[in-house]
């Protein structure tokens, strides 16, 4: 896809990027550089929470950038991969960077054939040979982008990725794995397949009200800063370290509303809180 097809396709034209910036703290120069993307993936992950509050609930969730903007810009809440990618992509565009949306399967290293339904995108510079992978909507980081490349590692902030390229049947099968106390671990998978907004609102339909998604069952959600990555499933609050410690506390369901907000910065109201006791799903 070219330069001027592309612009079309995210909308980036209709964000409101002063106020997405002001989202992220984002301060700093704003040409379509490296460092410039560096900058604001590191922004990004670290600003907005990953949540599936309205999925537990089963209200409708639109991922149309208008509606992922109001979200999670304007009311300051979180999402999943696709809203966090959706919003992240038109950014891109709107501030010229070249870059393509892929799919990808999360394997968290289980053998099992899962969907597709993770969402992240590759970015290309005209004077570098080099492509790069941002993943900002998994939760967990990283917080930088990592290059496009078997083999290729990278360090931020004390957290450790790798890239692995393996032979598939019609496409070679990327993997980035993350480092844990296991060593290196399959955390997605993805072959280079140019996406569009309308196949992420297929994989977003699934995730958001299939009764075998994970995300409709139960609250979850992660808040990662760099230094730590905290995760709450259900009622199990976990902190995560790069160096491979891990504290788990159980948390009263009458504690859920103000741990959200002091340590995952999601503000519920009352009645929200009392809807992820009684959701919709079974």
């Amino acid at each position: 896809m070219n330069e001027q097809q592309s612009a079309a396709v995210w909308q980036g034209g209709d964000l409101d990027l002063e106020a997405y910036l002001e989202r992220i703290a984002f301060e700093g120069p704003r040409e379509a550089t490296l460092e410039t993307l560096g900058r604001l993936q590191r922004a990004h992950t670290t600003s907005i929470p990953f949540e599936n509050v309205h999925a537990v609930r089963g209200l409708p969730l639109p991922i149309d950038l208008a509606s992922v903007q109001e979200r999670l810009v304007t009311r300051r809440r979180g999402g999943y991969c696709f809203e966090h990618v959706v919003l992240f992509a038109a950014a891109l565009e709107r501030l010229g960077f070249d870059f393509t949306a892929v799919s990808g399967r999360i394997t968290l290293g289980a053998p099992r054939l899962t969907p597709a339904t993770h969402a992240m995108v590759i970015v290309r510079f005209a004077d570098d040979p080099r492509s790069w992978l941002c993943d900002v909507g998994f939760g967990t980081g990283p917080t930088a982008p990592i290059e496009l490349a078997d083999g290729a590692e990278l360090e931020a902030d004390g957290w450790r990725y790798r890239l692995v390229r393996r032979p598939g049947d019609l496409a070679d099968i990327w993997s980035l794995q993350q480092y844990g106390p296991d060593g290196f671990t399959d955390r997605n998978a993805f072959a280079l397949l140019q996406q569009y907004p309308i196949d992420f609102r297929v994989g977003s339909h699934y995730v958001g009200t299939h009764p075998r998604s994970p995300f409709v069952t139960r609250l979850f959600a992660q808040r990662f800063n760099g230094t730590e990555h905290h995760q709450i499933d259900g009622t199990v609050w976990k902190t995560f370290t790069p160096d491979g410690r891990t504290v788990e506390r159980k948390v009263d369901p009458e504690d859920i509303g103000a741990l959200l907000a002091e340590t995952f910065d999601l503000e519920l109201d009352p009645g929200e809180l009392a809807a992820l006791h009684h959701p919709e799903h079974p």
